[in-house]
């Protein structure tokens, strides 16, 4: 089971995206006060301070899911996040669809090439 943050608020959301991300073998999630996965030097989904779950999928990934439900385009901080999906609250009870959505945004990032570091 993932940790659980003393720093983050709202309980339930964490404990649904943790839920979900313990439901995907060897994915861990990052993060104390905003929790998030990543792998291959990418981040690929992020639970705000407001509750709001954030993937990142590939294209192909995006129109299916876009295709069925009204998404909002996913902000942080007031930066559009491209290639994230804002999964609606209702949603995220589902633990196996969001799970199966992380396999999904873990697969795709793995599939990119590594960032690399930005020299100063």
């Amino acid at each position: 089971m993932a940790k659980t943050s003393k720093v983050f608020e709202l309980k339930t959301e964490l404990e649904l995206y943790d839920k979900a991300v313990d439901l995907v073998d060897g994915l861990q999630r990052l993060g104390k006060t905003m929790p998030y996965t990543a792998s291959n030097t990418h981040m690929f989904s992020i639970l705000t301070k407001d509750g709001r779950l954030g993937i990142r999928l590939s294209k192909e990934s995006r129109e299916v899911f876009n295709k069925d439900k009204e998404v909002k385009v996913f902000k942080n901080y007031g930066a559009t996040m491209r290639e994230y999906v804002e999964i609606p609250a209702q949603m995220l009870q589902n633990s196996k669809l969001v799970a199966d959505l992380l396999q999904q945004a873990w697969n795709y990032v793995n599939e990119l090439p590594p960032r690399k570091d930005k020299k100063k």
